[in-house]
């Protein structure tokens, strides 16, 4: 059953991604019917990594100078120890990081992912979780956090490391499936 025959998803990623965050969710969404683009900083490929190992790598299919935001239905942003802090820093991730929560897209991300959510300004107030090492920034950055395998909030969902794949693939098909969120818009930044 396709039930995201109609969605077309961004996931971001960077060097660095932590591997089973990236291709776990792509899977689960190209199960759903859903088209998706990995959008990244660069042409080419993105190398993957198993924790400190080297992984697979994927190809990308848009440089981030090249993507719309609004070309897009949802977002997935992986963790990994090097994918956000790289992304974190690219003014055009940023931008359309917050213009997928200015369109109330269903938005998620894990493990160390939800650091890009944080530089993007876009997580006080809300409900999430993440990495137990970022979980302290997500709280500093105004988040309501708690330490469960997933949180969702008004179409942003978030969990903590590989082991909460399972329940963050099922919670993030549900999402993106539901589609455009109100509670998203809130939660940028003026």
């Amino acid at each position: 059953m396709a039930k995201l025959g109609n969605k077309k998803i961004a996931i971001l990623a960077a060097d660095g991604f932590e591997e089973s965050e990236l291709f776990s969710p792509l899977d689960a969404l190209k199960d759903a019917g859903a088209s998706v683009d990995i959008i990244s900083l660069k042409e080419g490929e993105v190398q993957g990594f198993r924790h400190m190992e080297r992984g697979k790598s994927v190809k990308v299919d848009k440089e981030i100078s090249h993507a719309d935001v609004n070309e897009y239905d949802g977002l997935v942003i992986p963790g990994g120890l090097y994918n956000p802090d790289a992304l974190r820093r690219d003014e055009k991730v940023i931008a359309f990081v917050r213009g997928a929560f200015a369109r109330n897209l269903p938005v998620a991300s894990i493990c160390h992912g939800p650091q890009v959510l944080i530089s993007a300004d876009v997580v006080k107030g809300r409900k999430m979780t993440g990495f137990e090492a970022i979980q302290i920034d997500l709280k500093n950055a105004g988040a309501d956090v708690s330490d469960e395998e997933v949180v969702v909030d008004k179409g942003l969902v978030t969990s903590r490391n590989p082991d909460d794949l399972p329940a963050f693939n099922k919670k993030l098909v549900e999402e993106f499936c539901e589609g455009k969120h109100d509670g998203q818009k809130k939660s940028v930044a003026a």
